[in-house]
């Protein structure tokens, strides 16, 4: 019976031993596991700050050169606005003058534009034009001339045409009292005495209408 216990004995504490190695084993190999996974995880992490980092660094730097590029064109466009925003009527002085021909078919009167707002202004298009008569404001059609816009320079003019039929019918017509001049793009009007001739010929609607080219169109047949 000693023997039997003894061997009993041995074999519970081989069973132990084994049982302890393999799980010494397992151990280690969860070990490595958690090692290889925590390693997995510290590269991939770390990859992706090291991958990542270039692309954010260089997606914050792409925002932060975004921004300051928005930023410095904001101040570009900010300076180009302030050295060539739109003219405004305050800082135009505006005059107009005849300047029919002899034996043109029609009249023909030059508005100019001067900047004496101390910086350079952009005007494109056409400016609006009414002539004030005793029958009302008539106002000026377009020629339909392409319209180039152009940056006035500080202290710099420009001009452009108005055409009218002229009065040749022997009669009275209709007188003219003034004319409203509305720069390009803005609201605010001036109002200026006429240069031209006194009265406009009275018509069914089917005569030459009062024309106005766009800027830089004035002289003989610029509103033409």
């Amino acid at each position: 019976m000693r023997v039997r216990k003894l061997t009993f004995t041995a074999l519970v504490v081989a069973a132990g031993l084994s049982l302890a190695a393999c799980n010494g084993d397992d151990g280690a190999a969860q070990g490595d596991g958690s090692s290889a996974s925590s390693a997995s995880s510290t590269s991939s992490s770390g990859g992706g700050s090291g991958s990542a980092g270039p692309d954010q660094g260089a997606g914050k730097g792409s925002a932060g050169e975004g921004s300051g590029g928005r930023d410095t064109a904001t101040g570009s466009g900010s300076d180009a606005d302030a050295g060539a925003g739109k003219c405004r009527t305050d800082e135009l002085e505006v005059t107009a003058s005849d300047t029919t021909i002899d034996g043109d078919p029609e009249g023909s009167v030059a508005v100019t534009f001067k900047n004496g707002g101390g910086r350079d202004c952009a005007l494109s298009g056409y400016a609006g034009v009414d002539l004030k008569t005793a029958e009302g404001e008539l106002s000026a059609e377009r020629s339909g001339q392409e319209a180039d816009p152009m940056v006035l320079e500080d202290g710099e003019s420009v001009s452009f045409g108005i055409s009218y039929p002229l009065n040749d019918s022997g009669g009275s017509g209709v007188g003219i009292t003034g004319l409203v001049v509305t720069p390009p793009d803005e609201t605010k009007s001036v109002t200026l005495a006429w240069p031209g001739a006194a009265t406009l010929p009275v018509t069914d609607g089917s005569g030459t209408p009062v024309r106005v080219g766009p800027m830089g169109s004035a002289g003989q047949g610029g509103a033409n």
